[in-house]
């Protein structure tokens, strides 16, 4: 399929012949130079992969084959295509990337500045809610385009129906919808979220027999641990419920010193909403250095490999706060082993978390769902971020307490492991309360609807005026 698409297409950018680059969540082939600068957008803007040189999982880029094929790319360019924009054109393979280029790309595809728009309303929430059912209905059928384009108008592939009481997801994977359930978790969808019957897309993939479909989604919910092995390892968990792979001796060995004993307590003190966050901004690093080196590798080095082609440290993404921004950005400065050492840590650490789950009891482990899901784990301004762990101030105070924000994952409890029935049968009872309690809010919105009503109607009284 690779080597089909690379010969038989062209760069949607700039119509270069023989791209060699894809970008994922675009649905689009580009060239080494419209690459660049793709790269320097970041992955919340653009995912490239290299069409040979970086292994896929055949059903992502068959995704990416169909997406192409079927003018994914005009989503993009929806302005350009009207006649009355007429002051705009696309670059060309004779454009310089900078400015040209660069200038069109970022517009295209971090402003989204061609996209249509859907016309303006008061109520920005209630259009994605709109966009968001209207994603849960196109993913049955296979029209991929058109679950795009609800994307790229702000249709939230995470999107809980209360009405039907699953994600769009639940209704791709019973539906054995392959491509659906690629596009849809490029754009953040959880494989390993409950419905309200406390069914995972996976579950319902099972059941229904595409167990491919299943193997896959189970892949994608294990992306971030076994990328993480994989570039220390080169090889992926045999067991991800019990222990990531040894890294190889030039790791092991690592001198630990105080610098980095004292991240690694930081690093066990975060919460586990903060600790999620380093994991996948440093899972984000990883891609940036290996797609870096993919590139470089990729290149023709008899030209002149200038400074504008690097992409130094993770770019700005604007989503994050400024803090995590920065510490994003200082996990390029982290030389070979030191990073490994973050990494081993983190691995290490999700295992301990994990296996410190698997020992709550019932009714701690629903205090912790309800904590997690209010937001209110460690999400106040006076919790440390987890930039402690990367950064190298301050490395001799003392971590921070954990014990005012969240139990200790790790403590003794006297109520003893919880069984897999007992988990389901709290995960239940937790997805039946959630869903009578949005069902409640439903029915006092609309009785608050109808007594403003009422109000309108009945003329004041003398005791009201």
């Amino acid at each position: 399929i690779a080597l089909a698409i690379n010969y038989r297409s062209v760069c949607s950018l700039c119509s270069t012949s023989q791209p060699r680059w894809a970008s994922v969540n675009r649905g689009v082939l580009i060239c080494d130079e419209c690459c660049g600068v793709h790269r320097s957008l970041g992955r919340h803007s653009s995912q490239v992969r290299h069409l040979t040189h970086t292994p896929w999982a055949p059903t992502q880029l068959q995704m990416v084959q169909t997406l192409y094929n079927n003018g994914a790319n005009s989503i993009w360019e929806h302005c350009l295509l009207d006649p009355m924009m007429s002051g705009k054109r696309k670059a060309n393979p004779q454009d310089k990337v900078h400015p040209n280029k660069t200038e069109f790309i970022k517009a295209k595809y971090q402003m989204l500045a061609f996209v249509h728009r859907m016309p303006c309303r008061d109520d920005d929430s209630f259009t994605a809610k709109d966009l968001s059912k209207q994603l849960h209905s196109s993913v049955r059928t296979g029209n991929l385009e058109t679950c795009l384009r609800l994307l790229s108008l702000g249709a939230q592939a995470n999107f809980f129906d209360p009405e039907k009481g699953n994600t769009p997801l639940h209704v791709a994977a019973k539906a054995g919808q392959v491509s659906q359930a690629e596009l849809l978790t490029i754009y953040g969808a959880d494989p390993g979220a409950p419905d309200s019957n406390a069914k995972t897309p996976i579950n319902y993939a099972r059941q229904a027999g595409y167990h491919d479909l299943a193997d896959r989604l189970v892949e994608i919910q294990y992306e971030l641990t076994d990328r993480l092995a994989f570039y220390l390892c080169g090889r992926k968990p045999s067991n991800r419920f019990i222990s990531p792979p040894p890294p190889p001796p030039m790791y092991s060995s690592l001198d630990l010193s105080e610098l980095a004993k004292a991240a690694k307590k930081k690093l066990q003190s975060l919460s586990n909403h903060l600790f999620e966050e380093l994991a996948m901004d440093v899972f984000d690093e990883v891609d940036r250095r290996e797609t870096d080196a993919v590139w470089l590798a990729t290149q023709n080095h008899s030209t002149l490999v200038t400074e504008t082609t690097v992409v130094p440290f993770l770019p700005v993404n604007p989503e994050y706060s400024s803090t995590r921004n920065q510490g994003r950005q200082k996990l390029a400065r982290f030389n070979a082993h030191e990073f490994a050492t973050l990494v081993i840590d983190i691995l290490s650490d999700s295992k301990r978390r994990q296996l410190g789950n698997s020992m709550i009891s019932p009714k701690e482990k629903v205090e912790l769902i309800l904590k997690s899901r209010s937001g209110g784990e460690g999400l106040d301004n006076d919790q440390p971020d987890y930039d402690s762990v990367a950064s190298d101030e301050d490395t001799d105070k003392e971590p921070p307490s954990g014990k005012d924000r969240t139990k200790s994952l790790d403590s003794d409890l006297s109520d003893g492991p919880v069984t897999v029935q007992e988990f389901l049968e709290v995960k239940n009872a937790l997805s039946a309360s959630e869903a009578k309690i949005q069902q409640l809010m439903k029915v006092n919105s609309n009785l608050s609807d109808e007594l403003r009503l009422m109000q309108k109607k009945v003329p004041p009284t003398d005791a009201n005026r």
